[in-house]
């Protein structure tokens, strides 16, 4: 969808989704909001308590969207607008920032296969919850759960 930018920035406008790496498996989301004093920002949805131990179980009840500056999430990032040939991003002004500002603060249960940074930040863009990071890992785990169910073990 877009290269992987380290120490040079592709040009953001707001509404796009910014992808960080965070392993080789995963990535982290975030919606391009644009500048504040010349600092570009980009909303994500994050943990309050990330800065002190793993989700349990891949849930963390203390999550939230906010703000921060686009290089604090990571020094390496590129636009994933991943959805633009099945879905028409939302108008950023008149839906998208609102959404945003109305989010900020709030207390969101943050869900590693039903409510992560991917499926806020699409959920943001398009209007429609999607991960495909986690479809992808579907595609291997659903095989296996359907033996163990097909073998009663599930």
């Amino acid at each position: 969808m877009g290269q992987w930018c380290k120490n040079s920035h592709p040009k953001l406008f707001p509404g796009d989704i910014v992808e960080y790496p965070r392993n080789k498996y995963f990535s982290h989301f975030g919606v391009y909001y644009g500048e504040r004093d010349g600092v570009p920002y980009v909303a994500h949805l994050t943990c309050r308590d990330s800065d002190t131990k793993l989700l349990l179980y891949g849930r963390a009840l203390r999550s939230e969207v906010k703000l921060d500056p686009l290089e604090l999430l990571g020094k390496k990032y590129k636009v994933n607008n991943m959805l633009d040939d099945t879905h028409p991003p939302r108008d950023f002004h008149g839906v998208v920032k609102p959404a945003i500002e109305d989010m900020m603060g709030r207390e969101v249960t943050f869900d590693i296969l039903f409510h992560n940074s991917e499926h806020q930040a699409t959920l943001f863009r398009y209007g429609v919850k999607k991960s495909e990071q986690i479809d992808e890992i579907y595609k291997y785990i659903m095989p296996a759960w359907k033996k163990l169910f097909k073998e009663k073990q599930l």
